[in-house]
């Protein structure tokens, strides 16, 4: 029995998923209902007795949340939005920030420090490497984090219920590897991560890619990504010289394994569609508008 097998034959729902999730549930409700009800773009009032909620709750909640009113939110995650990110190479949303690298997505940008493992590492698919993780709650659902004595080597999302299943995708990745729950070495990724006052450049956030070298050359175009923008895969495949290798590029975006912090959610289609997300259009949505609300904030 491998390491993978023994721990998928355990309850790995940690006691902390006890906690109300709240905002990012009902979040998610709207977001669906959106993407449902998109032509009939349906008002506050409307949206609030869908998640039963009252405009005034839902406006609060919003705001708590994302920085947002449910309008300006809706408008950051709007196809014609993302069609300006690619065309201006602008914000989200109209802010006094200077555009470009300023504010909040330059604070992002140096927040991060990264290392590749060397190709051998990951021919062995994880052979002799402990990974240690543990599920937090997050602004998108119960994140799942995991890191190695090199840094944050993972991080997915799930929603009640799923952890089971989000723990076999990201296990399945470097199946060799020994698994152990420890949520001593997981809080502090998880403390940092998701808290903007904390990104910080003198005290940066190690991660460690572990990948082919393809998909790190993809993840790490990533990286340049701005908080607040957009590109499309066809550039990203320019800029890491295999202009002619969108699809392949697609493929490797999808496999990142350190969602959020390796911003493969800022990999839209050439129209500005959204396309895909590996762990749910609805939460690459939320975070967009999240990110849209830490700008305009």
């Amino acid at each position: 029995m491998n390491a993978q097998t023994a721990i998928l034959q355990k309850d790995i729902t940690p006691a902390a998923h006890a906690a109300d999730f709240g905002d990012y549930e009902i979040v998610r409700k709207v977001i669906e209902k959106i993407s449902r009800d998109y032509r009939d773009q349906p008002s506050l009032e409307e949206l609030a007795e869908a998640v039963g909620e009252t405009p005034t709750g839902l406006q609060k909640l919003f705001t708590r949340w994302a920085g947002l009113s449910p309008k300006a939110f809706l408008q950051a995650v709007t196809l014609d939005h993302a069609r300006r990110l690619l065309d201006e190479g602008l914000p989200l949303l109209e802010t006094s920030l200077e555009l470009g690298m300023s504010g909040p997505g330059r604070l992002h940008d140096l927040f991060v420090t990264h290392e590749a493992m060397s190709p051998g590492d990951y021919k062995s698919r994880g052979a002799g490497l402990t990974i240690r993780y543990g599920y937090h709650v997050s602004p998108f659902g119960i994140a799942l984090v995991m890191a190695t004595d090199r840094g944050l080597a993972g991080l997915a999302f799930c929603d009640a219920g799923e952890e089971k299943a989000a723990f076999a995708d990201m296990s399945g990745r470097w199946p060799n590897a020994t698994y152990v729950e420890d949520l001593s070495a997981t809080v502090p990724y998880a403390a940092r991560i998701f808290e903007p006052a904390r990104w910080r450049g003198e005290e940066p956030l190690r991660v460690v890619l572990i990948g082919t070298d393809f998909q790190v050359r993809v993840w790490e175009a990533l990286l340049k990504i701005p908080l607040g923008h957009a590109k499309p895969y066809s550039r990203i495949a320019a800029e890491i010289g295999a202009p002619k290798a969108s699809r392949a590029v697609g493929a490797a975006i999808g496999a990142n394994p350190v969602s959020f912090v390796v911003p493969c959610h800022r990999a839209v289609g050439k129209s500005g569609a959204l396309t895909g997300y590996h762990w749910g259009l609805t939460r690459k949505r939320a975070i967009l508008g999240w990110e849209a609300g830490r700008m305009a904030g």
